[in-house]
């Protein structure tokens, strides 16, 4: 067989044919470059929210490193930073944090961090520098300078008090060496100082390193941010560590940011998730896929007697495949360029449009080359999984059924049958004509309905009122260490003053209630298993358990005393409580000795089966212990009062003077977020006000927590701001409205962004209608002379075409509403798996809404579209081959 040599000449056929078609093309280059520009914007938006959330997580996090080695010794840091997976590495040690005024509001952490962790954790210095070794200088941000009252300006002194580990108070003064600004999303201030300051500081206090004081934490950067976790392990058993059981001596403890998304896919990689993957690039290629499909048909259908002519002259198929192909790679040299662009742009303004709509998301667009390059990728793929039908029909057509070609796809002889042929009739026969473009466009139409139903479902089914039990009365005041969570465990000095409380009723008529915070010793009786478990020591060594079991102190029943968080809540407060078993009410009679268990909740928000031992019926033994002795167990020697026990090898405790009383549990519950100690430290359970200041003997008020009326709301919000800001600053408080104004931020992001989709997807719905409707008034120019030859008027024309519309509109609407039916539940439920604040609400109004818009459209079009064919004579219609 002899080779030819004919890649020029179909190069040159390819030209050819695309410049004798230049408004045809014209039509081509819009399908890709908009097929192009959806995949760019699409990209661009999705890439800028993920840099955005990835900005604002790290941002909260305090930093950008991928992980962090915790409370390493100074040889374990050295030894680690040199393994080879690490690329990169930071050095931070804390000192201490100020724990009184003016920083209750503001937390605060004093520590050394060398050049790189300064970088990780947003901060380096805008102005001046970091502190020299062996000086007094610090560097601060500018929110703290402001606390203390500094003006920054680089060598003004300042002076702070703070503790180290929480119990050993220092006053120390720096020089300002630097300074620079935080964003209010960052989790704390930061005052930076030499690491020799931080040596001397703990040889002043004779502290030893321990925990997260002093010891060295090493933040680390990979090659990448997937997977993180592996890597930080990997590099621990590099050097003889391991992260499994902290039970062990080289046990070392890490932390994953899980600010990075990329890191949080690849850990939760499971079934669900690569399903959700390959299904979104599926729907993203079909978008496009539907785009183009048709504007290919329509290039390959008009020029079907030219490619069989090129056969009969010796054309080979693959050859004619070729020429098809050629000509869509030059129309993508021209269209996916452009789509680019317009994408990147159009991305770029939705962005922040997008995420004005939720509160703490950094406003980035993203510049990362990637929404290029696989914008440009899905739409070549795209453009050639496109072709491949146009191509076959290009290759396989004879230079007679070239001639003869309608657009009309391979029909079975049927049995001829006597019936009267109307206009409705004809129409959809002319549907089944070419079954395969009837499929696409009612596919592509029906997708769009289905996106927008189904979005309008999403976003409708943001149930506010769940959102809003995290929040479960209107305000809450508190003394401002509360909110500060897990920063301090609650005490006399944390008790809200009734004059605040006082302050509001006089001003406001509002319905409220206050909960007590224990501030006293209190201990429960509980069974070894339950001490075990809820110690999480089930898989510690045996001996290891029965070392820390030896010198608890027990009761008769040779039950454990062990630590209890008891609230004290008046009704208002009560009322707020989701009862999982029992009765609630039995806690407000006077005098009584009934107690509630608080069960604990998952990320759903739903009750933790099992999460408390107590239940319904069960006897609670309390204790409210006044006194308490220490001695070594082992010798049985009693320590001294003021006894430094820091100093102490080892020791345990006993209560000698107490108060015990015995309670009965009425119900089982959870309490909303807000309403909690906002810190989980050892089994809950709720009296009622009274008889918990009875009880215990305190009487410190955790918060105040009341509603009012709506139209006061506004008033009192304004009203709290001055209170806690000018008249009691150590005050702050909470407001309903500011859980509301999140939630409806998050709702409308997904809106806009499911609208966003969806009316493109529309748009693609529409331009296929168009192009199935122009494709087959164009294939068909001839057939309809001949009808209007034979006595068919412009009007019956036209009503054809558009019971060919309604036909479309009618069965997308059919399929649409099938789809919708069974699928809609099957998601709801899903999301409703996934979003504890979700409430599955069907609503058709989408459905109805499109339907009946395509209902319009497939009138318009088809007549709008008949105009063209009728720029001719009937004659020269006929004359048409």
């Amino acid at each position: 067989m002899i080779k030819v040599s004919n890649k020029k000449i179909i190069s040159l056929i390819s030209k050819k044919a695309i410049v004798a078609n230049k408004s045809r093309n014209i039509i081509a280059v819009a399908a890709i470059a908009l097929t192009t520009l959806l995949f760019a914007a699409l990209f661009t938006i999705a890439m800028s929210m993920n840099d955005g959330f990835q900005e604002s997580n790290f941002r909260q996090v305090g930093g950008y490193s991928h992980g962090t080695i915790k409370y390493l010794t100074k040889e374990q840091c050295d030894e680690l930073k040199k393994d080879p997976l690490i690329k990169e590495y930071g050095i931070r040690r804390v000192l201490g944090v100020p724990m009184k005024e003016p920083f209750k509001k503001f937390h605060t952490e004093i520590g050394y961090s060398d050049k790189n962790n300064a970088k990780f954790s947003y901060c380096e210095p805008t102005t001046g520098r970091l502190p020299k070794e062996g000086t007094n200088e610090a560097a601060a941000d500018t929110s703290v300078l402001k606390v203390l009252g500094v003006e920054p300006k680089i060598g003004a002194e300042f002076t702070i008090t703070f503790d180290v580990e929480g119990r050993l108070e220092t006053t120390q003064t720096f020089t300002l060496c630097g300074f620079w600004d935080i964003d209010g999303v960052a989790p704390t201030g930061s005052v930076l100082v030499p690491e020799s300051r931080v040596n001397e500081v703990f040889n002043e206090l004779n502290f030893e390193p321990s925990g997260i004081y002093g010891t060295y934490n090493l933040d680390v950067m990979f090659k990448n941010s997937f997977n993180i976790e592996k890597n930080i392990k990997k590099v621990l058993e590099n050097n003889g560590y391991q992260n499994d059981n902290k039970y062990e001596d080289n046990f070392i403890q890490i932390g994953v940011n899980w600010g990075y998304s990329g890191s949080q896919l690849y850990a939760n990689m499971d079934i669900g998730v690569i399903f959700a993957i390959i299904a979104t690039v599926l729907l993203i290629t079909l978008t496009g896929y539907l785009i183009i499909y048709n504007v290919f048909q329509i290039s390959v259908s008009s020029d079907i007697k030219f490619y069989g002519l090129l056969k009969t002259i010796g054309t080979t198929s693959k050859q004619l495949k070729k020429i098809v192909l050629r000509q869509a790679i030059m129309l993508s040299v021209i269209g996916i360029p452009t789509g680019l662009i317009l994408g990147y742009i159009i991305g770029g303004k939705l962005t922040p449009f997008i995420v004005s709509q939720l509160n703490g998301i950094s406003n980035v667009t993203s510049v990362n080359p990637l929404i290029f390059v696989i914008a440009s990728l899905f739409s070549l793929i795209t453009v050639f999984i496109s072709c491949r039908k146009p191509q076959k029909i290009a290759a396989k057509v004879s230079p007679i059924e070239a001639v003869r070609y309608t657009d009309v796809g391979n029909i079975k002889k049927k049995k001829r049958k006597s019936k009267k042929a109307t206009l409705f009739s004809m129409a959809v026969a002319n549907l089944g004509r070419n079954k395969t473009k009837t499929v696409v466009t009612i596919l592509s139409l029906s997708l769009s309905v289905v996106l927008l139903t189904i979005t309008f479902i999403f976003a409708n089914g943001f149930d506010m009122d769940k959102y809003l039990s995290l929040m479960a009365s209107d305000f809450q005041i508190a003394d401002a260490s509360y909110f500060q969570v897990g920063r301090y465990a609650f005490n006399e000095q944390m008790g809200l003053d009734n004059k605040a409380i006082e302050a509001v009723k006089n001003k406001f008529s509002v319905e409220g209630g206050r909960t007590y915070g224990l501030t006293s010793s209190a201990q429960q009786a509980v069974t070894e298993d339950w001490y075990i478990k809820s110690n999480m020591l089930e898989k510690a060594p045996k001996d290891y358990i029965e070392n820390q079991l030896k010198d608890l102190e027990r009761d008769t029943d040779d039950k454990i005393f062990t630590r209890v968080q008891l609230f004290g809540m008046e009704d208002f407060v009560l009322d707020k409580l989701t009862v999982v078993d029992g009765d609630i009410s039995k806690l407000k009679q006077p005098n009584t000795n009934y107690i509630a268990a608080v069960s604990s909740k998952d990320d759903y928000n739903k009750p933790v089966v099992k999460s408390h031992w107590a239940k319904v019926g069960d006897k609670v033994k309390i204790r409210y212990v006044d006194k308490y002795e220490y001695f070594n167990p082992d010798t049985g020697e009693v320590y001294p009062e003021g006894t430094d026990l820091m100093q102490v090898d080892y020791y345990a405790s006993r209560a000698v003077q107490y108060t015990e009383k015995e309670y009965t549990v009425a119900a089982v519950v959870t309490i909303p977020t807000s309403l909690t100690y906002r810190y989980y430290g050892a089994d809950e359970f709720v009296l009622n006000a009274e008889t918990f200041v009875n009880d215990t003997g305190t009487d410190s008020i955790m918060y105040y927590a009341f509603d009012a009326n709506d139209k006061d709301e506004a008033k009192i919000d304004k009203f709290l701001q001055d209170y806690t800001t000018n008249v009691e600053d150590s005050l702050d408080y909470e407001s309903k409205e500011t859980y509301a104004e999140e939630f409806n931020g998050f709702k409308n992001m997904f809106l806009l962004l499911g609208i966003a989709l969806s009316t493109v997807v529309a748009v693609i719905g529409v331009l296929n209608f168009f192009n199935g409707i122009l494709t087959g008034i164009c294939t068909r120019r001839r057939e309809f002379a001949v009808l209007q030859s034979v006595g068919m008027t412009g009007k019956q024309l036209k009503t054809m075409l558009v019971f060919e519309g309604l036909c479309y509109a009618a069965l997308t609407g059919l399929f649409s509403a099938v789809l919708v039916f069974f699928a809609s539940p099957l998601i709801g439920k899903n999301i409703g798996n996934i979003m504890w604040f979700f409430t599955y609400r069907f609503s058709a109004m989408p459905l109805l809404v499109l339907t009946a818009i395509f209902v319009i459209l497939g009138m318009i079009l088809p007549i709008t579209t008949y105009k063209f064919t009728v720029k001719h004579t009937l004659v020269e219609r006929l004359r048409v081959e």
